[in-house]
């Protein structure tokens, strides 16, 4: 694949990337139909710096708790692999092991694992969880990020160092750096009604009004999410010298044996988000033995098996009724429910559920599903 961000290749990469499991969609048929016309359309924009996002659409779903999707158009879309085609392998160099989130090769149930592991090897964990992440976004910060880690690289390529095999183009930051600030500027006010107002002690009035956020359902939105909390896993890797810590974008968890290590490790941890601009729940940020269960991504997790937190099974259960009922009114088809029920048993097949699966499968299908002619 060619490293320049505008070539054919790159964007035929990022189409057949961005097209995967939704050809069926209307806009993609739409952007298929002339296929060859459109990227190299893209790619003059891109190259000439003309390009112009357009807007997203917005609506809510409720998994379990409400969250706001915008999903961005399909050209867009593409624009987006295209970027994260370039500088996915440039970041993935600079993360730590243990952050699991939108990363080949990791994932939500090497993340389980991982926790459940250290769970075996330590006492006592400290639970954290951002508050209101994707909104609070500080985009100055997360801009400031994307620069030097992109500037590292280019400088360290030029050195040779074997650290740093990619080759980037030899002007990489000037079009990539300008086309992910075109995506962030695109996103803000997406998110604006879902962000509370968080001061800091050194506020001042630019720092107030800066954008902030990234729209969730974009690509670069998780992966940028990664980025962001980036020098944060760092810090709690070499300062506070955590040898039991992971992080799931903004979910993450820190092991010690020693519970007041745990408490000072938590002042520290507020105090360095704060320079972030992000804030913990800190009511659910409290030490705790391993053995009263974790709650982790889903589920709660204890040294030797993990069980499914109560509202996921109760919301699968509203989700598979409701999803019964569509079939039967014809909203829904037959093959969507099936990929809807394989999903879900494909995830919760990862903790101690067979019975709970037999209970609510059985429990909602004591009448067939008839489809509708």
């Amino acid at each position: 694949m060619s490293n320049e961000l505008h070539s054919f290749d790159n964007l035929l990469s990022a189409y057949r990337k961005a097209a995967k499991g939704k050809r069926g969609h209307a806009d993609v048929a739409e952007f298929e139909y002339k296929l060859e016309d459109n990227l190299l359309q893209l790619g003059r924009e891109l190259q000439e710096q003309t390009y112009q996002p357009g807007a997203y659409h917005s609506f809510y779903i409720h998994d379990p708790k409400k969250r706001l999707i915008s999903a961005a158009p399909f050209r867009d879309r593409v624009v987006h692999h295209a970027l994260c085609n370039l500088i996915e392998p440039v970041f993935e160099k600079s993360f730590i092991f243990d952050s699991y989130a939108n990363r080949i090769g990791k994932g939500t149930h090497k993340a389980l694992d991982r926790a459940q592991g250290f769970a075996r090897r330590f006492q006592y964990v400290l639970t954290c969880d951002v508050r209101q992440y994707f909104p609070s976004i500080d985009h100055e910060i997360l801009k400031q990020t994307l620069k030097v880690s992109l500037a590292i690289h280019d400088r360290n390529r030029q050195t040779g160092s074997a650290k740093y095999p990619l080759s980037l183009p030899k002007k990489p930051l000037g079009s990539l750096v300008w086309l992910a600030e075109k995506i962030l500027h695109s996103g803000v006010g997406v998110l604006q009604e879902e962000y509370d107002m968080v001061y800091f002690p050194e506020d001042d009035l630019f720092s107030i009004h800066r954008p902030r956020g990234l729209p969730i359902g974009n690509l670069t939105s998780q992966f940028w999410a990664n980025c962001y909390l980036s020098p944060f896993d760092h810090f709690v890797k070499r300062n506070l010298r955590c040898k039991g810590y992971l992080r799931y974008v903004d979910d993450f968890l820190l092991f010690s044996n020693d519970k007041v290590e745990l408490d000072e490790w938590r002042r520290q941890v507020i105090d360095e988000l704060g320079k972030f601009r992000l804030t913990l729940h800190e009511t659910k940020c409290q030490s705790r033995p391993v053995t009263e269960g974790i709650p982790f991504l889903g589920f709660i997790l204890f040294p030797e098996h993990r069980r499914l937190k109560q509202k996921r099974g109760i919301a699968f259960q509203r989700k598979y009724k409701l999803s019964r009922r569509a079939v039967q009114q014809g909203r829904l088809s037959f093959e969507d429910l099936k990929s809807i029920v394989q999903g879900w048993v494909n995830h919760v097949r990862y903790g101690n559920t067979w019975r709970l699966r037999l209970a609510i499968l059985n429990a909602a299908s004591s009448q067939p599903v008839t489809r509708n002619p």
